[in-house]
């Protein structure tokens, strides 16, 4: 009887062969199906931003982390709330919106680009000026006292006179005397003046770091 030998790779004669585990099939639909669910949250309910400037100090500090709430609107923000908002074409005036561009931003890929976050002093209808006889805002004609004002600032170094027009709002920073806000573009196409839709969310919390979180601005 003539004798064989078991095929190369048969198994027959030799220890048999551990099959590949297969979780890493199923990693790369996770991780995309995670990353769209995260663009989605990001463009639709809440938003994470990081300060890079002083212009929100005492606040909000350079490097910390905020939730931003997209929800927060349904129409025009409230005085005295801190907003982020899209400052291209306003307080980024050298720089045309296009609707590539809007989107990318919507869904949040361009990181922090033009986005600015400051505290909304007046809204649609409001006048305000700087500044009374005791170096206050007035806000419709009352003095408006600000607390959130970094301690040894003036509440503006830059006079004016504006009433706010329909669908915007005025804006300014914490640190007013280290803040580019709509106090900059005085005289320029739109006064200063943010348009209202372009508002991404109200800050509501500080989320990063450790130390801060939970901090309200």
């Amino acid at each position: 009887m003539t004798r064989v030998s078991p095929a190369p790779g048969s198994g027959r004669g030799h220890p048999e062969r551990r099959s590949r585990p297969r979780g890493w099939r199923f990693v790369i639909p996770v991780l995309l199906f995670g990353a769209v669910a995260a663009l989605i949250l990001r463009a639709t309910l809440v938003d994470f931003f990081y300060i890079s400037s002083e212009s929100m100090t005492p606040a909000l500090q350079p490097g910390d982390g905020l939730l931003v709430d997209r929800t927060a609107y349904d129409g025009m923000p409230e005085r005295g709330d801190v907003v982020v908002f899209d400052g291209t074409g306003t307080l980024v005036p050298y720089r045309s919106a296009n609707p590539i561009d809007g989107l990318l931003k919507s869904m949040r890929l361009t990181g922090n680009g033009d986005y600015f976050v400051k505290r909304v002093i007046a809204v649609e209808g409001d006048s305000l000026s700087c500044c009374d006889a005791d170096g206050l805002l007035e806000l419709n004609g009352s003095p408006l006292h600000e607390p959130y004002v970094r301690p040894g600032d003036a509440s503006s170094d830059v006079e004016f006179d504006v009433t706010v027009p329909a669908g915007r709002i005025w804006v300014m920073g914490d640190h007013r005397s280290d803040s580019a806000d709509s106090r900059a573009l005085l005289g320029a196409p739109g006064g200063g003046m943010i348009p209202a839709d372009r508002v991404l969310g109200r800050v509501d919390n500080v989320v990063w770091p450790l130390s801060r979180i939970g901090l309200e601005p």
